[in-house]
């Protein structure tokens, strides 16, 4: 098996992040990359998509191998592993939270969650204000916009009350998020198979010609 089939785990994909000091959290790189695989744009290629993870250039590198090393594992293993989700028999999941109940994990899962959405976007976009998407996709980012916001109300409450963890609602709140996650799940995969059905269909629309020799 080559190593593009590779799905690195999360220390090996953390451990690089970590070494070059990304700015972008793991769960948020996952789903930027998912976007940007699934996005409409036929320039997108993963290079780029990379590098804007550090705003645009390749952080400084001690040696080649270094770089080699963050190539392989955000490219040849993660990347690459998260195309297997264009497929409706590969769902994909958003990064798992095991979080007792309380006020400050309960802000923390809303911000991941938030984190998650914003990074499917900004890859889908590849940094245009707008994109024209197939209706299904379109349909998607209207549901996963209103989740995000929702997230982002959770947060803010949290931050105006402090004594928010005394609420007897608070593990109906953790079992409410759970359960929108799997929502989230559902339409960020609807998006990716709806733009990669969008994607199939204008490639088939271009035809290549035998040149003529002369």
């Amino acid at each position: 098996m080559t190593s593009r089939f590779r799905t690195p785990t999360e220390k090996v994909v953390r451990d690089v992040l970590e070494k070059h000091a990304c700015p972008v959290r793991y769960h948020e790189v996952r789903t930027r990359f998912l976007g940007a695989i699934a996005s409409p744009l036929m320039e997108t290629s993963p290079l780029p998509v990379v590098k804007g993870l550090w705003g645009g250039e390749f952080p400084p590198f001690d040696s080649m191998d270094d770089l080699n090393h963050l190539i392989d594992v955000l490219i040849n293993q993660l990347w690459n592993s998260l195309t297997r989700h264009n497929s409706r028999t590969a769902s994909f999941r958003l990064y798992r939270l095991e979080l007792d109940p309380s006020a400050e994990n309960l802000a923390r899962y809303a911000r991941v969650r938030r984190q998650e959405l914003e990074g499917f976007v900004e890859g889908l976009f590849g940094g245009h204000e707008a994109l024209e998407l197939p209706e299904r996709a379109h349909m998607s980012l209207g549901h996963l916009g209103e989740l995000r916001a929702m997230m982002g109300g959770i947060e803010d409450l949290v931050a105006r009350d402090i004594q928010a963890e005394s609420r007897t609602q608070l593990e109906t709140t953790f079992r409410h998020v759970r359960e929108l996650t799997k929502i989230m799940e559902t339409e960020i995969h609807e998006a990716v198979l709806s733009c990669a059905r969008a994607r199939h269909q204008m490639l088939e629309g271009f035809t290549i010609t035998k040149p003529v020799m002369h």
